[in-house]
Parts: structure tokens; sequence; C-alpha cells
């Protein structure tokens, strides 16, 4: 069995691909103070209770945004799964072009995303993704990525509002009936979920208008579901798009 992990600023997630199909999958908050012994007793507590077999993992992949714990990763699956890891990094297989000023520059996260998303609707395709940042990536309908959008998330956002702003409070993150609002609570709420749908509406629109192809869009990311109720031009989610990319940039280097 395979375990992919995809270390994300806010959460780490992973799971578990059996005969390329995902069986198990879990989340944990990404804490960058943890060392190699943390995250593997964190492992091994979560298999153990799902009554997953250490010694069933015959392969890990990895794909990380936050530098400090690529290593130590990578050591706990070593020390833990007896596994010498895949890194999704510059040289790495994709069997994707990247148009970019310098390629080294992409995020890992985010080739992983679009190869997976090609590999789905195989035409041009727009990637949404809701993590820390929300970004947009675009691949051609020849199956190049040719660069994207990257603005901030929507809880960054929404804690950068309450953080510099005396009178205003904490809010969840959620639709709400009404645009115009009756309350402070309600007004925050509807500036931030209205002004991020009409955000990735937009940007999708523009990016379409530019590269005049009509892309599939996919979403992906923990907010995902929520914009995508309003949103006019995402087409689907997909939660597990990252983990299916990391299965396939294994296939694909494999030896």
């Amino acid at each position: 069995m395979l375990l992919v992990i995809d270390v994300g600023n806010s959460n780490i997630t992973f799971g578990i691909y059996k005969n390329d199909k995902l069986v198990n999958h879990w989340r944990l908050t990404t804490d960058k103070s943890k060392t190699v012994d943390s995250y593997g007793i964190a492992f091994c507590n979560i298999f153990f209770f799902s009554n997953v077999e250490r010694g069933s993992i015959n392969g890990v992949i990895i794909s990380s945004v936050v530098p400090p714990l690529e290593n130590i990763i990578k050591e706990m699956s070593k020390k833990y799964f007896n596994i010498e890891p895949m890194i999704v990094s510059p040289g790495i297989k994709t069997g994707m072009a990247i148009h970019l000023d310098n390629p080294r520059e992409l995020g890992a996260d985010r080739i992983v995303n679009a190869v997976a998303a090609y590999e789905k609707f195989k035409s041009s395709v727009i990637i949404v993704d809701f993590g820390t940042a929300t970004t947009f990536d675009y691949v051609s309908d020849n199956g190049i990525y040719e660069g994207g959008v990257i603005s901030p998330g929507v809880r960054i956002s929404l804690e950068a509002l309450v953080k510099n702003t005396s009178k205003l409070p904490n809010v969840d993150i959620k639709k709400v009936k009404n645009i115009v609002a009756s309350n402070t609570v309600d007004a925050i709420q509807s500036g931030i979920y209205y002004g991020y749908v009409g955000l990735v509406d937009g940007i999708i629109k523009r990016i379409k208008t530019e590269k005049k192809e009509s892309s599939k869009v996919i979403a992906t990311g923990g907010l995902a579901n929520l914009i995508f109720s309003e949103s006019t031009e995402i087409e689907i989610v997909d939660e597990f798009l990252t983990l299916e990319g990391l299965n396939i940039l294994y296939n694909k280097n494999k030896k």
C-alpha cells in the first residue's frame, strides 16, 4: 500500500492507496515545532486506531510547502516505516511541461494538483485550491502548466480584518442569507463569503478570457464546498485532488 502525505501550511493531509484506490485518509494540524518522533507517534497512533498495519506500507511519497517540515516527515518515514520516501521536488517526472520564468518556484502542491486535474479531464483546466492561500492554476488543452494566480486565503483575510480593526469580532466563515446585513456579525460574514465568491468567479472568468479557452474548473481545499455552493464558475469539487496527484506521480516515478 502507498502512503501519500501532503504537508500544507495549515494542515498535513495524508492517505493510503491500495491498487490506486484511496482507502483511508486523515488530517493533522501542521506544527513546525514537532519532532520526527512526535510525528511518528502521531502517524502510528492514527494507524493503530484505524486498524492499519505499519508493515503493509511499501511506498511513501511526500509533497511539502513547509521547508522545515519536509526533512522531518522524510526522516519520520525512514524511522517509523523503514521507507526512503519519494519527494515531490524539481526533477521529479510529472509528464507535464511547466512554462514559468522559474519552474523551481512552483509549489509542490500546485503541480501535484495540476497533474491530477489534467489526468481527470484530459483538457484545459483551472484548479482553485482553498488553502492558507487561495491559488488558481491553469493547464492548457495540450497539458502544459502555464501559470496561475495567488491571493490571500479566506481565513487569513478574516484574521487580518479582525486583527486590524478594534471593534470587529471574530466570526465563523459561513454563507449568510442576505448580502445586506442588519448586524455586525452577519455583515462580516457576508463580506468575507460573498467577497470571496466574487473574487473566485471574477478571476476564473478573466483566466478564460485571457487564454481563450472554455476550461473545466475544479476546486479543492477546506472551503471548496462552501464557495462552490454559490459560485457560478466552479464545476466540480474534489477534496482528495492532491492525494490523487501524489498517487499518480508515485506511479510515474517508481522504479
